[in-house]
């Protein structure tokens, strides 16, 4: 058979079908491709799709869009990372630190601490003073107080630990109050060592003179007996020397109330007391 003969059943014969063209029939359109899976919407001033899990939660909970978006939005919110360029701040870092409480100290260490602290008040120190000075609960040093007081008074010591003007202090007791009055009274004397009762002497009778004349006379250097005679009160500044400029020396009305004198004019004279040649002595070293 020929190529160009007919078939058997009248037919002509078919061309090979070639490409298929699309239709261009007017109102009718080229089908749409299949729908693949949907992107996400780029976030608002970004540069392209999210580069990671973190950033598409992000991006979605910015759009507000599922659960999944607003969980990742409040992450992000709450605790941004290093990769948000923010430093995280957890509730760890807001917390501020407890300091440990002291360690307790126990009856025999407490006791002897009260009685140091109370050896040295000039005044009643409350209960709550000691325990905030001790840091120890306040109301362990009311007993421990209580206690010590008794402990002195059945030993018979010459002392007591006494409750007064809302505090603790230490007393004397008062069967030895005669004996106190003694000491306070006659027992506490001052007494001037040797080279102040020189250095006092040389000011009573050369007043008003200068360290240094006094160290001139005496032959050694007065000052530290100059500052103590002026810290006792028997010896007192009054001006200065108009040519050197050097403090000036007289003695006190104490010095005066300790002799009995009315004033310096009644002190014994002291020429019998003195060398034949003192006042050649005291020319040389002028």
């Amino acid at each position: 058979m020929g190529s160009g003969a007919a078939t058997a059943n009248g037919d002509q014969p078919r061309e090979p079908a070639g490409p298929e063209e699309p239709a261009s029939a007017a109102g009718l359109e080229a089908p749409a491709p299949a729908a693949g899976p949907e992107e996400p919407a780029p976030v608002a001033g970004s540069a392209g799709p999210a580069g990671s899990a973190g950033e598409s939660g992000a991006a979605v909970g910015s759009a507000g869009s599922g659960a999944a978006g607003e969980s990742g939005a409040a992450v992000g919110s709450a605790g941004r990372g290093p990769t948000g360029g923010v430093p995280a701040k957890g509730l760890a870092g807001r917390r501020r630190a407890v300091p440990e409480p002291a360690p307790e100290l126990d009856d025999a260490e407490l006791r002897g601490a009260l009685e140091a602290i109370l050896l040295v008040v000039d005044e009643p120190v409350s209960e709550l003073v000691l325990a905030q000075v001790l840091e120890q609960p306040a109301e362990r040093i009311g007993p421990v107080l209580d206690e010590i007081a008794a402990g002195y008074t059945a030993a018979g010591h010459g002392f007591e630990l006494r409750r007064a003007a809302g505090g603790w202090r230490l007393y004397t007791r008062p069967e030895y109050a005669t004996y106190v009055e003694r000491f306070v009274l006659d027992g506490q004397s001052v007494r001037l060592t040797q080279a102040a009762l020189e250095t006092l002497a040389v000011v009573a009778y050369k007043q008003p003179v200068t360290r240094s004349r006094i160290s001139a006379i005496r032959g050694v250097n007065c000052d530290g007996v100059i500052r103590t005679l002026v810290s006792r009160g028997l010896v007192e500044e009054c001006g200065t020397e108009p040519d050197s400029g050097a403090f000036l020396y007289r003695t006190t009305t104490m010095f005066l109330e300790k002799l009995g004198l009315n004033s310096v004019d009644d002190l014994p004279p002291l020429a019998p007391f003195l060398p034949d040649d003192v006042e050649e002595l005291a020319d040389a070293t002028r």
